[in-house]
């Protein structure tokens, strides 16, 4: 009979990542984030906080702007299919620092775009 190796497609493994190393130059998480960081002037943003003395830390802009346009992108248009892309995907890992928001922030972030 034949001897083969076992199947361990079910197994989880620890894998160590280096989240910088995932986004590769000349794609357009690359760009994205290129523009966002270095090229919008993302300072409008600081009125919509005021917890400088007291509240909660708020996500960056930056990286909320970078994770909803990525979602969009990709077709995910909904804040909780782009707040579980931050947990489950590895390019909106990377995109987001590994920074996770619930998706009620997201929506929030979204919502407040209007102003």
């Amino acid at each position: 009979m034949a001897n083969y190796k076992p199947d361990l497609s079910c197994q989880n493994k620890f894998i160590p990542i280096n989240f910088a190393e995932q986004i590769l130059p000349g794609t357009f998480e690359y760009a994205l984030c290129y523009i966002v960081e270095n090229k919008l002037d993302l300072s409008g943003f600081d009125a919509w906080y005021n917890n400088d003395k007291t509240g909660a830390a708020a996500y960056p802009p930056s990286v909320m702007l970078k994770i909803i346009l990525l979602g969009y992108a990709h077709g995910l248009i909904s804040s909780r299919r782009i707040a579980k892309a931050c947990e489950t995907n590895i390019l909106f890992m990377s995109v987001s620092g590994d920074i996770q928001p619930h998706y009620t922030s997201v929506a929030g972030f979204v919502a407040k775009m209007h102003e």
